[in-house]
């Protein structure tokens, strides 16, 4: 999903695209979508994007209760 979301930005200029993207997940996923796409930031991001990769990379990991 996160792939879907960064090529829907990807008309824009990279930087608005990163942001973009970044901004649509951090305000739209779940807590719990934000730490499992973390944990697979932090093992390489493997199957990302490089937009989407960039931008999951600005998010911090949100704490699950």
């Amino acid at each position: 999903m996160a792939n879907q979301i960064a090529t829907f930005f990807s008309t824009q200029p990279h930087a608005e695209a990163v942001d973009g993207t970044r901004q649509h997940i951090r305000k739209f996923w779940d807590p719990r979508m934000r730490t499992r796409i973390a944990a697979i930031v932090e093992h390489g991001g493997t199957g990302l994007s490089p937009i989407a990769k960039e931008a999951l990379e600005g998010l911090s990991r949100p704490a699950v209760s």
